[in-house]
């Protein structure tokens, strides 16, 4: 048995029919060219009878890209069959996919038919499809809820009547594993014929059991596989070919694929813009968070040796490096790290002090960025600095109320406390810290910054105060903007006391 799996996308087929996700031409186009880039083996590009556009898009997609097979999907319809093969003269490689419903629901309950009127049916659009194209693939929906007897027979006869490709689609996402595999399996041991054609899965995510039973299928012989890019398609979605892939590459299973999987972040991007459709954050391979880690736990153990946590080398998915991410979770090991990076080498005491502040400002906000860590590491040095230190800051203040502020300053090693009035919560902190300061200062500028935006972002203050018509700057940051303005308006103030002195 070969050991080539054939990687057949149907994004713009299954993905693209699925709501929120259509597309116009030039994006089809667009995905096409990259799908090509990526490796795949065969583009389901439309279902061309369905509408105008379809029918363009097989067409002008069959144009547009040269490598792979470009397939057109079909009902067991001559009419369906005609429109397709005429879809496909562009094509270099093209491939009619034609089917019909073999399980008792839709034999019964959806085609009002018959298993011998199902099978002949089938037997006459293989033929038919034959006639246009030599490679005919046939699907058997509802494969997964089929007998396998008859499943077994369905197939036989398809490939007596040219089918090259024997489609076995999971329609509704219903089997488990171990069942999907067996029903692969079964049809290598029971088709005499089966040597003829290759096997295809072709799984929904009804259960999100879709990337195992697809990887089922490919251990029991199965040697194509239908997925789609960050697994869209109908309701739950298909099989993600972004985790097939790498499943296949991470495992010694004697198998390959044509894919090349430092396109696959890319092409990830490509279609969640295109579709407009939101890729998880925890989504395998591509997911935001893939390659992150927050805890303290495991980012020491990734800083040590990146395979303690991760079983995929980032760059082979085309992302540059894992993501250690700052959060109350984290541990010294990633702020030291993370401070390295950002050329801060703190000593030991250093780094300690440096961590009591980091907890305190990640228990307000929920991811630490590079900005954050610069105004604090500077902000501590900033205060070490400081004859005059804010130690407590309570503002009262609402609707009908005056605003009040009560503030501690540590002054050359003395803790004084007074309380003002204000216009404002600021304005009531501002003139709580005047009254401890024994000389007059005025406030020329005062300035609000957001570091990154979001309710939770630090805010910077910068200030500027005259004394003896000197000016003195100051700057300060925090979650709270009236202790940002306290520190900032602390920090130009310390410096007048550096100057007296």
């Amino acid at each position: 048995m070969s050991d080539k799996i054939f990687i057949f996308d149907t994004t713009l087929r299954d993905g693209e029919q699925a709501p929120g996700n259509q597309l116009n031409m030039v994006e089809k186009i667009e995905i096409a060219k990259t799908l090509e880039t990526l490796g795949v083996d065969v583009i389901e590009a439309g279902f061309p009878i369905s509408s105008p556009g379809d029918f363009q898009s097989v067409v002008e997609i069959s144009k547009a890209v040269s490598n792979p097979t470009i397939c057109a999907l079909t009902r067991a319809l001559k009419k369906d069959i005609e429109v397709a093969a005429d879809s496909l003269k562009y094509a270099k490689s093209p491939r009619i996919h034609t089917g019909i419903g073999t399980s008792y629901n839709h034999i019964y309950h959806k085609l009002r038919s018959t298993p011998e009127q199902i099978i002949e049916q089938g037997i006459q659009a293989v033929k038919y499809a034959k006639s246009f194209v030599e490679q005919v693939e046939f699907y058997a929906e509802d494969a997964g809820r089929t007998d396998n007897q008859f499943l077994a027979q369905v197939v036989e006869e398809m490939i007596k009547a040219g089918a090259t490709v024997i489609n076995i689609p999971d329609t509704t996402g219903y089997c488990l594993p171990h069942e999907y595999g067996e029903k692969i399996q079964y049809l290598i041991e029971n088709v005499p014929n089966i040597h003829k054609a290759i096997l295809s899965t072709h799984c929904h995510n009804d259960l999100g059991m879709a990337t195992a039973n697809t990887m089922a299928g490919i251990l029991n012989g199965a040697r194509q596989v239908e997925v789609t890019i960050n697994g869209v398609g109908e309701r739950a979605g298909n099989t993600a070919l972004e985790e097939v892939a790498m499943a296949i590459k991470c495992h010694n299973l004697g198998l390959v694929t044509g894919i090349n999987t430092p396109k696959l972040t890319h092409a990830s991007k490509l279609v969640s813009r295109l579709m407009n459709n939101f890729v998880q954050t925890n989504k395998a391979i591509v997911g935001k968070n893939a390659f992150a880690h927050s805890s303290g736990i495991h980012q020491d153990g990734v800083l040590k040796m990146r395979q303690n946590y991760e079983i995929i080398d980032p760059k082979d998915v085309g992302v540059d490096t894992s993501s250690i991410v700052l959060t109350a979770r984290s541990g010294r090991a990633a702020l030291k790290h993370r401070l390295q990076k950002l050329e801060f080498n703190l000593t030991k005491e250093e780094l300690d002090i440096a961590y009591e502040n980091f907890l305190i400002l990640a228990d307000k906000k929920k991811e630490i960025n590079d900005s954050d860590l610069i105004i604090l590491i500077n902000k501590e040095k900033r205060r070490e600095r400081r004859l005059i230190k804010v130690k407590k800051l309570q503002v009262v203040c609402g609707k009908s109320m005056i605003p009040t502020a009560t503030v501690t300053l540590k002054i050359k090693g003395e803790n004084q406390t007074t309380t003002a009035i204000g216009d404002g919560p600021v304005d009531a902190a501002l003139s709580a810290i005047k009254k401890l300061i024994p000389f007059k200062v005025h406030l020329e500028e005062y300035l609000v910054q957001a570091i990154t935006g979001g309710t939770e972002d630090v805010g910077k203050v910068s200030v500027i105060i005259t004394h003896d018509d000197k000016t003195y700057y100051g700057i300060g940051a925090d979650t709270d903007v009236i202790t940002a303005s306290a520190e900032a308006y602390v920090d130009a103030i310390s410096k007048i006391f550096a100057h007296i002195k």
